[in-house]
């Protein structure tokens, strides 16, 4: 569906948005979701056991929203190269965009992070962060060395960013073997190291993350090819495919329960990456109907616009609510979840959203330094709402373990 934007200068741009509206829209309601699962996890002690209330199971595997959010991200950053033939442009442009959206909000979330660290509440049991800390998250090497973390959900942009190192890399496979190859070729190297384990199962730390990861990613970038497939492919039934293929996985994870499941993430991320793929791949085309017209209603489209800035500031904000003014007003518990979700949430979202304003949206619409200085005579050319920029590069991360 084409939509017609009109700029502060009173012409017209048509853009094709109709898949990016409904990619906004399930970045939104992630990012909702990892806020959830960090209120139940800092309320009910005892992860991966549920010491909650047994209807909150669900809020529990926050690790699946990561495998969500890396096939979400290699899907929208391939959807111009799919469109070009798998052709990146250039690996240093694309690199250096991503450090241009990317970096400034991470940066900024990190000071903040940091103040509230060492200032009000540790970001975890190994107490304050440190000038190791300062060196490796402020260099974003976290999946590589360890530090005291200022804030728990940064973890995930370590493996993003290495991520996104490999892309021009992997879109060179892609262009001249095939997605078979591709596919096949990251996959097995993952399984024959979980084969090789002890067990069978390896024992995942937070750190080293992105060759387990990768396949998630590739798998998202593959399912790219839906925007420039031929239409009998397009109209496959994709969100039944979806459904169909995630039931195995799901009634696993019911059957099993949270410790076993937590214990095998490394083998569940691979089995739920399919239906995943294919939920984009439905979304994309326009399916289902109702869904589509959810994601595109503007609150959830609104929210999906500062999704990356939710993911990166509501973590402080929680642990404030949980640490230092829950047990002077409620006890712990259920009173404590629902205490957290009616103060935490609102303010993280509202939070957020005033943090974008300043720290992630000018980014998100200018270029450079320059476009960003112009900005006040030409107001915004690509929309608020779009979740991709001009290039139709996925513009959000957020993760969540």
């Amino acid at each position: 569906m084409a939509v017609r934007a009109r700029h502060g200068d009173g012409t017209d741009e048509v853009h094709d948005r109709s898949h990016v509206q409904g990619l906004d829209g399930l970045r939104g309601l992630a990012a909702l979701y990892v806020l959830l699962f960090h209120c139940w996890l800092l309320t009910f002690p005892g992860f991966p056991h549920n010491s909650g209330p047994s209807w909150l199971g669900w809020l529990m595997y926050g690790r699946l929203a990561v495998v969500f959010f890396l096939v979400l991200s290699g899907f929208s950053l391939a959807i111009t190269p799919a469109r070009r033939g798998w052709q990146l442009g250039g690996g240093a442009r694309f690199l250096r965009r991503r450090a241009w959206r990317i970096l400034p909000p991470y940066w900024a979330a990190l000071a903040l992070s940091l103040a509230v660290a060492w200032f009000v509440v540790p970001a975890s049991h190994y107490g304050p962060p440190t000038g190791r800390t300062l060196l490796v998250y402020g260099l974003v090497l976290q999946d590589l060395f360890t530090a005291p973390t200022p804030n728990g959900a940064f973890w995930s942009i370590g493996v993003e960013a290495e991520l996104y190192l490999l892309f021009p890399l992997f879109l060179l496979v892609r262009r001249r073997l095939g997605a078979v190859v591709l596919v096949a070729g990251v996959t097995l190297l993952v399984v024959a190291h979980g084969l090789a384990a002890a067990n069978g199962t390896p024992v995942e730390g937070m750190n080293r993350l992105t060759p387990d990861l990768a396949p998630v990613f590739v798998a998202g970038l593959v399912g790219a090819g839906i925007v420039t497939a031929p239409e009998r492919v397009r109209r496959l039934p994709w969100h039944w495919l979806a459904a169909l293929t995630a039931a195995p996985a799901l009634a696993l994870v019911a059957v099993k329960g949270s410790v076993w499941t937590v214990d095998h993430y490394f083998w569940v991320d691979l089995a739920v990456v399919p239906a995943m793929t294919m939920l984009l791949a439905a979304v994309a085309t326009g399916r289902p109907a109702f869904l589509t017209r959810l994601l595109a209603t503007r609150p959830i489209r609104t929210l999906g616009n500062f999704s990356y800035s939710l993911y990166l500031i509501h973590l402080p904000i929680v642990m404030l609510v949980v640490r230092k003014l829950a047990p002077h007003v409620v006890s712990p518990g259920l009173p404590t979840f629902c205490f957290t979700l009616l103060l935490a949430a609102p303010a993280s979202v509202l939070g957020a959203w005033l943090f974008a304003e300043v720290f992630e949206l000018p980014f998100k619409r200018n270029r450079s330094w320059k476009a960003m200085r112009a900005a006040p005579a030409q107001p915004n050319r690509h929309g608020a709402d779009a979740g991709v920029g001009a290039d139709g590069r996925e513009e959000v991360t957020a993760r969540s373990r």
